[in-house]
């Protein structure tokens, strides 16, 4: 009998082991995003060329990127970041985004105005999943090779400017420093 009560209770245990790790339905996951709210973002200093980190975006494109190490800001599951987007002939486009790594998603807050080193906010700018189109080239890399490995936000600022000074995350599932 104590043999037939021990070998249920553990198929019991077993059983209600299996339903906590069951995945989450459609409705569950949909449920957990619409309870994330982002607070408020405050932008950072406008760029300086002794603190941007170029990275390898995309070798098609003339264009070379660059991400303003002082300006990475971790939390809430979003990574923001500074990008400098630096053409052949000399012109930069200067933004101020975020990752939302869980998600795969890009938002755009701020481009910034090289003439008096200023930000303009933008006034609506809803969170857009990453496509891989060569115009996002550069922050799906961002988020797969250096902020959000695996879907995971780096931890501290000091994670992303060593991964961008190595060329890659050790965690990103792309795990290799690109050729030059």
């Amino acid at each position: 009998m104590k043999a037939l009560r021990l070998a249920l209770l553990v198929c019991v245990a077993a059983m209600s082991g299996g339903a906590l790790a069951q995945p989450k339905s459609d409705w569950e996951i949909k449920l957990d995003e619409r309870e994330w709210q982002e607070g408020e973002v405050k932008l950072p200093e406008f760029p300086t060329p002794e603190n941007l980190i170029e990275f390898e975006a995309n070798l098609t494109s003339s264009f070379r990127f660059y991400v303003d190490s002082q300006s990475i800001d971790v939390g809430g599951g979003v990574v923001r970041y500074t990008l400098v987007g630096r053409s052949g002939s000399g012109s930069e486009n200067v933004s101020f985004n975020g990752l939302r790594c869980k998600t795969g998603e890009h938002k755009l807050y701020a481009n910034g105005r090289a003439t008096d080193k200023a930000w303009v906010r933008v006034r609506e700018s809803p969170w857009k999943v990453i496509e891989a189109k060569a115009y996002t080239r550069q922050h799906l890399v961002l988020l797969r090779d250096f902020f959000c490995p695996g879907a995971v936000p780096i931890m501290t600022r000091a994670e992303g400017v060593e991964a961008l000074r190595k060329g890659f995350h050790p965690y990103a599932i792309s795990n290799h420093p690109p050729t030059r």
